[in-house]
């Protein structure tokens, strides 16, 4: 009975020992007295006790394996550190367990190897600007030699690329260079873009004075047109005036008078007179003086008091002479408007 309940023991000891769970993302690789027999995938299994193994335990995670910076020789002999990213799975436990003894290490020597092949056909201008090139070039061939060793090699990634110190300083005095270029280039575009939008506003601003010249003497013009105007109607006024109040010829000839008066103001030392005129004079008793008997009036010989034109605020320096001229014009006719009395 004793016996009994030991071998029970054992046996559920020896089930208990042989149960194995493979966690998720996870493959166990099992050998069966020393050969391959299965992979377990994620899950609960039991192994035959003595004769079965779980050979490798295997994740099938991707992996991210950053490998330490490689020396490398470009085309043009210039020899720099590169250090490169490879993103990595096993699909295939089996292969990843049997294919190669030490996979990682296999896959970083490849890694090196590879780069320093395809940096070798390439000058150093053209490394530095073509990343995603290597990097393509990269992820096929390692893909490629990987597919043997279980692994699939999904992408790779120059994460940083350590020129020697003295193309370094070449190179930072190249890009000073070029920056300055730039800056002298963008420095002429500004002040030529300067230049052009100072001459357009120039030009703006003359044509604008012409313009505003222009359309001074129009204003001008069209005020003296219409002063003249104003005259003649004001006399046709005075004319119809006189047509409708039916005068006589003793007023006519009154008015007659009183516009040789205005004539020989004394300044005069010719008149021109009408045939008619000295009948008037006899009758209304000038014609001694007009003969030049008895007391006469000497000739006024003084200038003229010239009129006074008043100040036009549109007359300026720039103002040409037409305009001058034609502002005194009308100056001169509001003045004589504004002095002549028709009497009638």
């Amino acid at each position: 009975m004793i016996i009994t309940i030991i071998l029970l023991i054992l046996i559920i000891w020896l089930l208990l020992a042989n149960i194995r769970i493979v966690p998720q993302a996870s493959a166990y690789v099992i050998e069966h007295l020393g050969k391959y027999k299965t992979t377990w995938n994620a899950g609960m299994h039991m192994k035959v006790p003595l004769l079965e193994r779980v050979s490798k335990r295997v994740s099938l995670k991707e992996q991210v394996l950053d490998f330490p910076p490689q020396p490398v020789i470009t085309k043009d002999n210039v020899t720099m550190m590169i250090d490169s990213v490879v993103f990595v799975y096993v699909f295939d436990p089996k292969l990843f367990t049997y294919g190669v003894e030490n996979p990682i290490a296999g896959l970083q020597n490849l890694s090196a190897t590879t780069l320093r092949n395809i940096i070798g056909d390439m000058e150093l201008d053209q490394t530095l600007t073509s990343r995603e090139t290597i990097n393509g070039k990269m992820q096929a061939i390692l893909d490629e030699a990987t597919d043997p060793w279980g692994m699939k090699v999904t992408r790779v990634e120059i994460k940083n690329i350590q020129p020697p110190k003295e193309i370094e300083e070449v190179m930072t005095k190249q890009m000073r260079a070029e920056r300055e270029r730039r800056q002298t280039v963008l420095e002429a575009q500004a002040h030529q873009e300067a230049v052009v939008s100072r001459a357009e506003g120039d030009k703006k601003a003359k044509i604008l004075a012409a313009e505003a010249e222009r359309d001074a003497q129009i204003a001008l013009a069209e005020g003296r047109a219409k002063s003249i105007q104003l005259v003649y109607d004001a006399e046709a006024e005075g004319l119809k005036a006189l047509r409708a109040a039916n005068v006589n010829d003793s007023v006519l000839k009154l008015k007659g008078l009183e516009a040789l008066k205005e004539v020989s103001d004394g300044r005069a030392t010719k008149i021109f007179m009408p045939t008619d005129l000295s009948g008037v004079i006899s009758t209304l008793g000038v014609a001694a003086e007009s003969l030049g008997i008895g007391d006469t009036t000497p000739v006024d010989k003084t200038p003229k008091p010239e009129v006074q034109t008043e100040f036009d605020p549109c007359i300026s320096e720039e103002t040409s002479e037409e305009g001058r001229a034609a502002a005194q014009t009308t100056s001169a006719i509001n003045h004589a408007m504004s002095t002549h009395d028709f009497k009638f």
